[in-house]
């Protein structure tokens, strides 16, 4: 007799935070037959149609009117309850004291990435959906009013979704627990699909997305497109996991110091330098030094309504292969005085304490 061992955390965590980040068509089928056991399981009669749309944006759209008309959310059974259930049955299995640790090789893991996409896609959702405004903007107090009466329906109707892929990390720490049996239908649509909304008489379903770009901090990152693209073009555009409009980055190839310089918005200032690279800015903005010393050249670029960027201009001793020595650029905090206090803050050392016997 063939005896096969239970998948361990790693191994199970591994394969969810591949589902967290899979893009590309949903096996529609599927997804069909799993939303109806979820209906099932939760003692509910099966939705009359399962609904498909191109992005969250779109099904939120769908999930906004069906509230509206009186349509009753099932959520509470369908997903709560069980993910309840089944949380008990981990924290049951791996105990009280060891839940803690166990989270951290599984959830945890894949947290610190999904959970933030998630809150994004989340957020620019609840943006398109109703924007937020001030009175000034809206023009009167009433306007405002309805304006934050809109954000306030669009939030609920937020608070109807199940999160699909993006529900990985809890699904990771589940069924590593061994307890994934009472959540089984959720995890399938997961593997599939993207959000989706339970409800009496129909489930709306959302693709999942076509592109997704991160760093390597798995922050959504870049600079020729969007960022997260879904089916129907909904689309989050981000700079090393900071948002920024479209037609910001169609603009980056052709930035120029002057452009850097007059940026209002000193987040995105930010974002024109790191593209535009301290050094090459430096050269182009006729920035002069501040302090030199034998470990090298200390420049601050002084920008309007923000911090200093200051730098240490250093040369690396070694020779290249082709006998050049090449120089680096080590970003340090606005306050450094000296070239040798910010080297010697790079290795997390006070000024006093930095002798080297040989700069490489």
């Amino acid at each position: 007799m063939v005896t096969v061992e239970a998948a361990g955390p790693a191994e199970v965590t591994a394969r969810w935070r591949v589902v967290a980040a899979a893009t590309g068509p949903a096996d529609r089928a599927a997804v069909e037959h799993a939303v109806r056991a979820a209906y099932r399981a939760a003692e509910l009669a099966e939705p009359v149609e399962v609904r498909w749309f191109g992005s969250p944006f779109a099904a939120a759209e769908e999930a906004l009117r069906l509230r509206a008309g009186g349509a009753v959310s099932v959520r509470e059974a369908v997903r709560t309850a069980p993910w309840e259930e089944a949380r008990r049955q981990a924290v049951a299995e791996v105990g009280p004291a060891g839940w803690a640790a166990h989270w951290a090789l599984t959830g945890g893991e894949l947290g610190p990435v999904t959970t933030p996409l998630a809150d994004r896609v989340r957020n620019a959702v609840l943006d398109r959906l109703a924007p937020e405004v001030d009175r000034e903007e809206a023009g009167s107090r009433e306007a405002a009013e309805a304006a934050r009466a809109r954000r306030t329906t669009a939030r609920l109707a937020l608070l109807d979704a199940v999160r699909g892929q993006h529900d990985a990390p809890w699904f990771a720490a589940l069924e590593a627990a061994g307890a994934g049996a009472a959540v089984a239908p959720l995890a399938e649509v997961a593997r599939e699909a993207g959000w989706w909304w339970p409800y009496q008489d129909v489930a709306l379903v959302s693709e999942r997305p076509v592109a997704l770009h991160r760093d390597e901090a798995g922050r959504l990152d870049r600079a020729d497109g969007p960022a997260l693209e879904y089916p129907d073009g909904f689309a989050l555009h981000a700079w090393r996991g900071m948002p920024v409009p479209a037609e910001f980055l169609a603009g980056l190839g052709s930035v120029t110091a002057d452009r850097i310089r007059t940026e209002e918005n000193a987040e995105l200032r930010r974002v024109l330098l790191e593209h535009y690279g301290y050094d090459r800015y430096l050269v182009d903005s006729g920035a002069e030094p501040i302090h030199r010393d034998e470990t090298g050249v200390l420049w601050r670029i002084v920008l309007p309504d923000d911090e200093p960027v200051v730098m240490v201009e250093v040369v690396n001793s070694t020779a290249e292969p082709d006998g050049t020595f090449r120089t680096y650029w080590l970003r340090v905090p606005p306050g450094t005085r000296t070239a040798r206090a910010g080297v010697a803050w790079t290795f997390g050392i006070p000024e006093s304490e930095y002798h080297p016997q040989r700069e490489t």
